[in-house]
């Protein structure tokens, strides 16, 4: 029977480098599967799906050239968790599936599947290792007001609508600890890389681990 490619679920709170770490992993080759990318895609213009968003979300969201409000409606469903799980349920099948779609074709030695959500959503389960990006929060607050521009008071509402850097820490197998430069990410991630083919090799998963300097 043919063996499917380990799964790495990659996790970590808003801002705090998931997308830098991710598009190394790509650069060593390693298939990338991005579910807010997957969220886009099952949303795209015209489709069935943002119809029904706009239907429970509101028209106010719809921008002029008929595509979604992403930042409209994060700020929505950051300020209110039954809008969220409102929004995680009509949209959740639809992403399950193009996403196992996109595993069974993308192959690889092992794959990184990149979850903003998954501590939240109790997926650690799905994955052969869970790799969680990490900083403190008082650095996660900056990056987060530098790149969306906003204020203290909604960088903290967004940093609280999501687990806790505490639990995500709690559910990791191993940690990248991103508070330096991207530079310093290189090799750490080159380090889990070596890893991560050692134990798809092997078939099996290993020890949790941190990686926190080169």
């Amino acid at each position: 029977m043919h063996r499917l490619p380990p799964r790495i679920g990659l996790t970590g709170g808003i801002a705090s480098g998931k997308s830098t770490v991710s598009r190394l992993f790509g650069a060593l080759g390693v298939p990338v599967i991005d579910a807010d990318e997957v969220a886009r895609e099952v949303v795209a213009p015209g489709s069935m799906l943002l119809q029904q968003v706009f239907e429970k979300f509101g028209p106010q969201l719809r921008r002029p050239d008929g595509a979604l409000d992403r930042t409209g409606l994060r700020r929505m469903i950051f300020a209110d968790a039954a809008r969220r799980h409102q929004l995680e349920t009509l949209l959740h099948p639809a992403i399950s599936v193009r996403t196992e779609k996109l595993a069974a074709q993308a192959g690889g030695p092992y794959q990184i599947h990149v979850i903003p959500l998954l501590v939240e959503t109790h997926g650690g389960s799905r994955f052969e290792r869970v790799l969680v990006v990490d900083c403190p929060r008082a650095l996660q607050l900056a990056r987060l007001q530098a790149r969306d521009g906003c204020d203290a008071e909604q960088a903290r509402a967004m940093l609280d609508a999501q687990a806790s850097r505490e639990a995500r820490l709690a559910a990791a197998d191993d940690v990248i600890v991103n508070d330096g430069v991207p530079a310093d990410l290189v090799p750490k991630v080159a380090a889990l890389d070596q890893k991560y083919r050692s134990l798809a090799a092997a078939g099996h998963p290993s020890t949790p681990g941190s990686i926190s300097g080169p």
